[in-house]
């Protein structure tokens, strides 16, 4: 790291002795959940599964924030969940709201795109936030909530897989100590030291090319846009990539050539030249640099056990295209629910099995992104070095040409195709499918559906389109209405367009917000079935 971050004085913290330390006897203490590794993932499953009523064990082996802005773009997808967590408006108050991002072609500019065209939802597209500052906010909800016991300084160094549980072997200052777990959440990141206790491998791509990454405090003109060059005249022959953060920080990304030596290049008198020309000026400071390859790789199963991984332990993807960090919390927000359930005894364990094959296929449509993404912007043979030059040709003429320019197809929800939808029975001209990601809507004023799901509670929702007569929601499942009496409004009847609804229309919503089954004529039965179905029964 060049340069001092003040922010992260403020957010380090001192270890603390625990009574599980002095517990006395043979048998260790022993908890529901001990989540490992206190990053932007592990923190969020923490508060989610909290707010859900679970007693939470939360362990890293730091004592602060991690350094370093890192991940910066988070996805409106994230954001709502950050709102059901109780820390979306301290997200999006601090941080850089954008949607627009432009691609350019040596000087000339390709096209531009808006990736939230359209009006009526809460949040936006992405924000641009520190993931210091983003991490900071969730350990302070951490600290507003009983069930969660964070203990910085605890490194887990051994691991026994038992019938009912795993056995922990925790490291700290004072020494060691161990307790038991029905369920350890691997959230340790990439270089997941619980992934090799499992013996699991890591497979997949590392790209040769390398990227510089320097975070830069400057007073800038910029709009607050998305800017990646193919082929710069400040940096020839190579790729770069800028966006503004919060406080005055910009972050500047610059293909180098994959030969070159990382400890020469982070030396920052060595940076200030190529950031000096690129902004036509030297007056900046650096905040944070570093070095990273593109590694596009997962775990084969994301389950071993009583062990279950999420985030950069379980899958890694290139930065480009803000596919890591959120995907990472796409996990979380999976398997909190299903957890929480299996704990209660309301699902049964094999419930479990769903988080994997549907964050297995996120992961594969994440790295299948990403992988396209790294071959387009560092051709690894004359002939994609070739097709390239060819396509950013055709892209100054046509738009099937900009259509294939590749610059990091930006994070998008998964859609899954799993046992716990229900497939659909009647036609549908629009509307999210089952296995897609709810869509936010106006309901009243400054009010959203997405609100309305999450003051609502954290479990299953029935969406219902009211022509007077209406099913009633099976026990445990909410009632969200539009129209009727009681009903919310939907004063720009875009509820109705964004879900293709007609009166007696009903969307059956999983604790994720995503969509489990939709009806035209729904009845008490079907209704049931596929909650059941939903709900791991079938």
């Amino acid at each position: 790291m060049a340069g001092a971050n003040t922010h992260q004085a403020k957010t380090q913290f001192g270890y603390r002795r625990h009574p599980d330390q002095d517990r006395a006897g043979p048998r260790p203490a022993e908890h529901p959940v001990v989540i490992v590794g206190a990053g932007p993932v592990g923190l969020s499953l923490a508060i989610d599964l909290a707010q859900r009523g679970q007693r939470v064990v939360l362990l890293d082996d730091a004592d602060r924030i991690g350094e370093g802005s890192r991940a910066i773009c988070f996805s409106k997808r994230s954001l709502e969940y950050w709102d059901r967590l109780g820390v979306g408006d301290r997200m999006v108050d601090k941080g850089v709201v954008w949607s627009v991002g432009r691609i350019f072609h040596g000087e000339c500019q390709l096209y531009q795109f808006n990736l939230l065209p359209e009006d009526g939802h809460k949040r936006p597209a992405f924000i641009n936030l520190q993931q210091y500052y983003a991490e900071a906010y969730l350990v302070d909800r951490i600290n507003e909530l009983p069930g969660i016991d964070l203990r910085w300084r605890n490194k887990v160094t051994a691991l026994e897989q038992r019938n009912d549980s795993a056995l922990l072997t925790i490291e700290t200052p004072e020494g060691a100590y161990r307790l038991t777990a029905q369920y350890v959440i691997a959230c340790d990141g990439a270089r997941s030291s619980l992934r090799q206790m499992v013996g699991a491998e890591f497979a997949g791509q590392v790209f040769e090319d390398q990227f510089l990454i320097a975070d830069v405090k400057m007073t800038a003109e910029f709009p607050t846009e998305r800017w990646f060059w193919f082929d710069p005249p400040f940096h020839a022959g190579r790729s770069a990539l800028l966006h503004r953060q919060p406080d005055d920080v910009w972050r500047i990304d610059l293909q180098l050539n994959r030969y070159a030596d990382p400890v020469v290049e982070k030396k920052p008198e060595n940076v200030r030249p190529r950031i000096a020309r690129m902004l036509g000026h030297d007056k900046f400071e650096f905040e944070w640099i570093s070095l990273y390859k593109f590694q596009c790789r997962r775990m084969d199963r994301f389950i071993h056990g009583r062990v279950i991984f999420a985030g950069d332990s379980a899958h890694q993807v290139s930065p480009f295209g803000a596919r890591g960090a959120n995907s990472g919390l796409e996990d979380a927000e999976n398997l909190s629910w299903k957890l929480d359930r299996v704990l209660r005894g309301t699902s049964p364990a094999s419930l479990l099995e769903s988080y994997h094959v549907e964050r297995s296929m996120a992961a594969d449509e994440n790295i299948r992104e990403s992988t396209r993404s790294t071959d387009f912007m560092a051709p690894n043979s004359h002939q994609e070095a070739r097709l390239r030059k060819a396509v950013l040709s055709l892209a100054k003429e046509t738009e099937f040409g900009k259509r294939m320019v590749n610059g990091g197809r930006l994070s998008v929800p998964c859609s899954y195709d799993t046992p716990l939808s229900s497939p659909d029975a009647d036609a549908w001209a629009g509307g999210p499918r089952p296995g897609c990601s709810m869509l936010d809507a106006p309901v009243a004023d400054q009010a959203y559906l997405t609100d309305a799901f999450r003051k609502g509670g954290m479990d299953f929702a029935l969406l219902s389109f009211s022509n007077g007569v209406a099913i009633d929601a099976p026990d445990g499942v909410r009632d969200i209405r539009i129209g009727g009496a009681g009903g919310l409004a939907d004063p720009l009847g875009l509820v109705a367009k964004r879900y293709d609804a007609e009166p007696g229309t009903t969307y059956l919503l999983r604790p994720d917000g995503y969509v489990a089954a939709r009806f035209r004529h729904p009845t008490r039965e079907s209704v049931a079935a596929a909650l059941s179905r939903a709900q791991g029964f079938n």
